[in-house]
């Protein structure tokens, strides 16, 4: 099936990208590409019109900033793998395949929020920080705001996500991922970091509406407990033909559990 037609725009600038939302409230901002144009290609979305940042080079690579790795939005995959960023290069190792890996951007899927991607779940453990800028300003949202619904991300209406700001002092940090066989999205994913002040942060995806934070593991972990089992109610999770919401908690204390082995 191919989608509907639509117009095409590249943006010179962040300010251009800016002004031409604010210009026409109907564009649909495109990145790497690989989650709207597939949708678009099932006429699952039809926006008339298309915003492509991902030339922005504004937006790209990775800088040092005080007690912060900032990694621009547009920046691949494959850059991240390639990174010395906490836990990031493992997790983008996971994402999709080599193809999706160079062109697909860390903003993109943020921004995104699909509910079995894997950077959500990274980005909650170590307690990333998003930049997001709109044409009255910058503000700042932490990963715990960043992540609210199926689908739905802090980023409103005629705003861009710029930057993730990450935290350095991790010293340790692991991703444990079932993944579907064929899409390679997370059935379940599970991130553990622990941070400079030794307290562990723990969070999945795959298995709700959005990435959560895994309280009681991070309760256990950091009390000097094993992971343990009931880690989180089925009865709050998604279930579809790939798993169904019991076994999907069942899979947050196995992934769990070898997480916590593998931080030591």
């Amino acid at each position: 099936m191919y989608p509907v037609n639509f117009d095409y725009q590249k943006a010179a600038s962040v300010e251009d990208a800016l002004r031409a939302m604010a210009d026409n409230p109907d564009l649909k901002v495109i990145a790497g590409g690989h989650s709207l144009l597939p949708a678009m290609k099932l006429r699952l979305a039809q926006p008339p019109a298309l915003l492509d940042i991902f030339g922005l080079d504004e937006l790209k690579g990775i800088k040092e900033d005080g007690g912060f790795y900032v990694v621009g939005a547009m920046t691949t995959h494959a850059e991240v793998l390639r990174s010395d960023l906490p836990l990031f290069p493992e997790v983008a190792g996971w994402v999709g395949d080599p193809m999706v890996r160079n062109r697909g951007t860390i903003g993109g899927s943020m921004a995104h929020a699909d509910p079995s991607a894997d950077y959500p779940a990274a980005a909650l453990a170590v307690g990333a920080e998003f930049v997001i800028r709109g044409l009255g300003g910058e503000r700042t949202v932490g990963a715990d705001d960043m992540f609210v619904g199926m689908f739905e991300s802090a980023v409103q209406p005629g705003e861009l996500l710029t930057h993730i700001r990450i935290p350095k002092g991790i010293s340790a940090s692991v991703y444990e991922k079932y993944r579907h066989p064929a899409s390679h999205y997370a059935i379940v994913g599970v991130a553990l970091a622990r941070h400079a002040d030794g307290q562990i942060r723990a969070a999945f995806t795959g298995a709700a509406e959005t990435a959560l934070r895994l309280n009681k593991l991070e309760e256990r972990l950091n009390g000097g407990q094993e992971a343990g089992t009931g880690l989180v109610d089925g009865a709050d999770l998604l279930g579809d033909r790939f798993a169904s919401a019991e076994y999907r908690a069942h899979l947050v204390d196995v992934l769990s559990g070898r997480a916590a082995a593998r931080l030591g």
